[in-house]
């Protein structure tokens, strides 16, 4: 049995790439949705997002893949900085996720908040929800993210700003791997601060005027330009997606049709978004305390090698934000596969996938891990969006829209659909 904990993106797709290897398992999520940030997130595909997200439908990702494609709004997007975005529907995401889980067998358990482990030595072998429920298992995933709870809101932040994450209603993010007994990495312990707000809002498109909400599903993006005085240019430097860092997001309010309106900006004050053409009802879906701040991130990550198996712990495995300084939803999935399918790969008693330097999303495991290593490298993200990283893949030539490309490559490195491999029946 497969125990994966946390339900977001990574979690997800840990969970799927485990259940399409051959094993049971169990998906535990502490709230009553899953996706965590996917819920409010929305965007895809843009600049090496492409890349990475066409290598892992080549190494046999793509009957998950083809659930978001099922709901997107919008392809091929340009806005300041990006290229070829796909903007899915954040409305309508969940319940097609969910339902793709239950078709592959995953045991999917809602409002189980996992609050400690039981070991024996270096091995877990059952953990225990706030509930009173305990769950045993062969092997673990931690995909409990890296934000809130509400006291790291407070200290690094603004305060709880009611997120989708909902630590108020569902109880705080407890660390698997901080429960096994695992010291992690922590912002501030010792480290260089590297935790970070998130970095857009949702607006409700009801409340907005209708020419900006027909402008906004036509194009896909609205580019207002702001007044000087409105222009925050030091609220980049404070935001988890650094690949937005660009003052074209600090001259213009920047949004983008993701079901909800997104605002690109980790806050606004509503005060002063409704002085503005178009946004004098404007109301936020999430957060709904958008104008006063947002969710911070990246609190505490795992130790973990490129195989992404937890240091100290045998039979524990991680992805997503517990990685490392990564950012965003394609992201989240390709390390949700690679330690989907470890996870697989153990029970049957086989060696872990480490993915090589030659694809993007192996790449961008060591590079970031190597990085980190570094007081300098603690102080940046990681993301094939925008940044460092994706200032990387272009030097190495690691990026391009040419799927065929893409697919020769997986398949010289002998990948080609290996994450459908059946390791246990």
């Amino acid at each position: 049995m497969v125990i994966v904990v946390g339900g977001g993106w990574a979690g997800c797709a840990a969970a799927f790439a485990a259940a399409q290897a051959g094993a049971r398992v169990m998906l535990l999520e502490k709230t009553d949705m899953l996706l965590g940030t996917g819920l409010v997130g929305g965007i895809m595909r843009n600049n090496g997002r492409f890349t990475a997200l066409e290598e892992v439908w080549a190494m046999g990702a793509g009957d998950f893949l083809r659930h978001i494609e099922s709901v997107v709004r919008h392809r091929w997007l340009d806005f300041p900085g990006h290229r070829h975005a796909t903007l899915y529907d954040v409305t309508r995401i969940e319940p097609v996720i969910r339902r793709a889980l239950l078709d592959m067998g995953v045991d999917v358990k809602l409002q189980k908040r996992v609050v400690g482990v039981f070991k024996r030595g270096n091995i877990i072998t059952e953990v225990y929800t706030a509930q009173g429920n305990s769950f045993t298992g062969d092997v673990f995933i931690d995909t409990t993210g890296t934000a809130g709870p509400i006291k790291n809101c407070s200290r690094y932040g603004s305060g709880c700003a009611m997120c989708i994450l909902r630590c108020p209603a569902f109880g705080p993010r407890v660390s698997l791997t901080a429960k096994a007994g695992i010291e992690e990495i922590r912002a501030g312990d010792g480290f260089p601060h590297f935790e970070a707000m998130s970095g857009s809002c949702k607006l409700d498109k009801k409340s907005l005027a209708h020419w900006l909400v027909e402008k906004l599903e036509r194009e896909g993006k609205v580019v207002l330009p702001l007044p000087e005085h409105l222009q925050k240019h030091e609220l980049l430097a404070k935001k988890a997606c650094q690949q937005y860092n660009l003052v074209e997001f600090a001259r213009n309010l920047v949004l983008l049709d993701t079901g909800h309106a997104k605002l690109m900006t980790p806050y606004f004050p509503l005060e002063v978004l409704r002085n503005l053409e178009g946004f004098e009802h404007a109301r936020y879906a999430d957060p709904y305390s958008g104008s006063k701040g947002n969710s911070i991130r990246f609190m505490a990550i795992a130790p973990c090698n490129d195989a992404l198996q937890v240091e100290g712990v045998e039979n524990l495995f991680c992805a997503g934000e517990k990685t490392g300084l990564l950012i965003g939803h394609t992201e989240a999935i390709a390390t949700g596969f690679l330690a989907g399918n470890n996870a697989a790969r153990y029970l049957a008693g086989k060696k872990p996938l480490v993915l090589p330097g030659d694809l993007a999303t192996g790449d961008i495991i060591a590079f970031m891990h190597r990085e980190m290593k570094t007081p300098e490298g603690l102080k940046k993200k990681y993301t094939f969006s925008g940044s460092v990283y994706f200032q990387r893949m272009q030097e190495r030539e690691l990026y391009t829209t040419d799927v065929q490309v893409i697919r020769e490559r997986v398949a010289r490195l002998g990948l080609l659909d290996i994450y459908r491999e059946k390791l246990l029946r």
